[in-house]
């Protein structure tokens, strides 16, 4: 009898089911006072630096701001983030 973990065909198991990933969460943000590049810069890597966040897609032309994090933002933590950076975010859209 063979201690292998490996099935005649050769395929590998632990026996271990497979693990479940949680959806990202993506959430958009109307943010005032953002009219080019370096405003967009500015919010990409201010935002993007919080925890849990793994992206940040500015829109300019929009005032929009959308984030993915792994678990449902903190809208009073992204605001200030925001407010720091010298705009304001005005809620969600």
């Amino acid at each position: 009898m063979s201690s292998s973990c490996c099935s005649p065909d050769g395929h590998c198991s632990t026996g271990a089911g497979a693990t479940a990933t949680a959806e990202p969460v993506t959430t958009a943000y109307a943010v005032s006072g953002m009219s080019c590049g370096h405003c967009k810069a500015t919010l990409t890597k201010a935002i993007g630096e919080l925890d849990g966040v793994t992206g940040v897609e500015v829109d300019v032309a929009a005032g929009r701001v959308t984030v993915t994090s792994a678990a449902e933002p903190d809208d009073a933590l992204i605001a200030g983030v925001v407010d720091e950076a010298g705009y304001e975010l005005t809620g969600r859209v």
